[in-house]
């Protein structure tokens, strides 16, 4: 009887670590949805540079796609915003992230707020893939949200 113990005690472990996996992944999916919001605000390129993977496929509210090189060479051009300039402010409501192994999906409401401007809500549904050790936008979809 005493010999099943440890396959008891081995079978609980591997079925604990893959939750703890998935745990670590939407806590990590998160912190980076939070500050890409952050750096947004600001058009903070780095920031942007280290979200999207090379490979993106960006599909707009305005119903343009477009790539990684196209939202890096906006942001070059446009330039970092500074205080005095602000910028709308972004934020996630109703984060939703689901990992899928190496691959997790990450839907949410984005609310673009602005003095002097109405609150725009919008509805982005994102894929996300580890490359090279981090986790990178390849997907990206945004829409605008009805009143």
């Amino acid at each position: 009887m005493r010999s099943g113990l440890p396959f008891l005690f081995l079978l609980l472990l591997t079925m604990a670590v893959p939750l703890s996996v998935a745990e670590d992944a939407e806590s990590s999916l998160r912190t980076l949805l939070d500050d890409f919001l952050a750096g947004a605000s600001v058009n903070d390129a780095a920031v942007h540079d280290r979200f999207w993977a090379e490979e993106l496929v960006y599909t707009s509210s305005a119903g343009t796609r477009f790539g990684k090189a196209e939202i890096m060479a906006g942001l070059v051009a446009a330039g970092e915003l500074e205080e005095a300039e602000p910028g709308p402010s972004y934020s996630a409501r109703d984060v939703r992230v689901q990992v899928l192994g190496e691959t997790a999906v990450v839907t949410f409401q984005l609310v673009a707020e602005q003095t002097g401007a109405p609150t725009e809500h919008f509805y982005n549904s994102g894929v996300f893939r580890i490359i090279d050790g981090r986790w990178q936008a390849v997907v990206w979809q945004a829409t605008r949200a009805a009143n």
